[in-house]
């Protein structure tokens, strides 16, 4: 679940974006954090780092899967209460608007009867009203509503988010944005930033670093020192044999989980890391009971096998070979890390951009995990490499690899296999 948060996850503009983004806004800029963190010193262990075994059991791995998709944590207090997002959606926000931001909708959560309804053209998708219904439906992926008869009609009363938000997405089996849930496959589309930067609330300064992040990117920390330096959403699969999670490896999963539930959802929860100086704490507490079984469901989200067809088997096995040579000391094992054995790289090793890592408790970049590439591109941390030819080129200048231009190919097609 790693950076979902206080900007991403909301339904957006509609025929009265005004009115929408401004909430939004208000939300960004001033009400990011209505439990400011405490710039203390806490003491202790991170929140979510210490050790931990997973249960695979199945009534585990069911419980994990719930809070991974429909678990707000209690942040209805912030989205509701706080912010009034509810108010918005229900009068302004369609499900075209919501589609065409990166929202993803459940086809499985369709009746058929609804699902013949869209096929027929008798569905409004222009209504807000039907964002009503499907948020009944429990069918927009990551966004939870609660929906009550109100002087006899469907009305959205409380409103809040989940891991699923940025953490899933769907298999377009119905439509462009409709289709059956992909678990820990990241969320690409969503572009938040452009939608707030519309606002007439916001400055023009304000607008500019909205603007710069682009569909699938966030921010985990702008709500926290107000700098900008956006990451690419990382797939939440493949991760059981990844000792730390997130770009700069602060924790293993759990503390990310936490981090990211409490910081940037706004959950109900505690969160404490001594080297960042934050120290929320919330009665009641309702996320670390539940980080255990969120952490074995997503340990237990295989990476996605390429597509058949979807790379050269022979020029695969040829960069494998080159792979070993060049690349195995850092990936270890081809999908592993050398952060499993406690390695961190700094900026100037590798030839990435320092301004993130500057600003977390390691200043560092661990060697990320490489499964399922052929799935989520742009890549690095930044997203500042379009595709794996990049990523090959980057490095065979940075690092000196002096590879030919066959050797190159051979890699990529070996990248693709992963």
């Amino acid at each position: 679940m790693s950076g979902v948060l206080l900007r991403r996850g909301k339904f957006l503009v509609t025929s009265r974006p005004t009115r929408f983004l401004a909430a939004i806004c208000t939300l960004v800029i001033w009400g990011c954090a209505p439990r400011t963190p405490q710039r203390g010193n806490p003491q202790g262990t991170p929140t979510g780092a210490g050790p931990a075994t997973d249960d695979f059991s199945a009534a585990s791995l069911a419980e994990g899967r719930r809070i991974f998709r429909f678990d707000t944590f209690g942040d209805e207090q912030f989205w509701t209460d706080t912010a009034r997002i509810h108010e918005v959606i229900r009068k302004s926000v369609s499900p075209a608007t919501a589609l065409s931001v990166g929202l993803k909708v459940d086809a499985d959560a369709l009746p058929a009867a609804v699902v013949e309804a869209i096929k027929a053209g008798k569905v409004d998708l222009n209504d807000p009203a039907t964002t009503v219904t499907l948020l009944k439906l429990n069918a927009v992926v990551g966004v939870q509503g609660t929906v009550a008869t109100v002087n006899g009609k469907d009305t959205l009363t409380r409103v809040g988010i989940t891991c699923a938000l940025c953490h899933s997405t769907v298999n377009n089996s119905f439509s462009k944005g409709i289709g059956n849930r992909m678990d820990g496959w990241p969320n690409r589309d969503l572009n938040v930033g452009a939608i707030i930067a519309l606002s007439p609330a916001i400055t023009p300064a304000q607008k500019a670093v909205y603007n710069s992040w682009g569909p699938g990117k966030y921010d985990p920390r702008y709500n926290l020192d107000g700098k900008s330096t956006p990451l690419v959403l990382p797939p939440a699969y493949g991760l059981a044999t990844v000792k730390n999670e997130v770009y700069t490896a602060e924790g293993p999963i759990s503390y990310w989980n936490a981090y990211v539930a409490v910081t940037q959802m706004h959950g109900r929860g505690n969160f404490s890391d001594p080297r960042l100086g934050i120290d929320i704490r919330q009665t009641p507490d309702v996320v670390s009971s539940k980080l255990p079984a969120l952490r074995a469901y997503q340990h237990s989200i295989a990476a996605p096998p390429p597509p058949a067809g979807s790379f050269d088997a022979a020029a695969a096995s040829r960069g494998q070979a080159v792979f070993n040579r060049s690349c195995a000391t850092c990936h270890v094992g081809g999908s592993g890390t050398d952060n499993n054995f406690g390695v961190l790289h700094a900026p100037s090793e590798t030839g990435m951009d320092g301004a993130y890592a500057i600003r977390t408790a390691n200043k560092a970049y661990r060697t990320t995990p490489l499964r399922g590439l052929w799935q989520h591109a742009p890549y690095f941390h930044d997203g500042s490499a379009a595709t794996l030819a990049d990523v090959v080129t980057h490095y065979n200048n940075f690092r000196r690899l002096n590879l030919s231009a066959g050797q190159q190919q051979d890699l990529i097609q070996y990248l693709k296999s992963l």
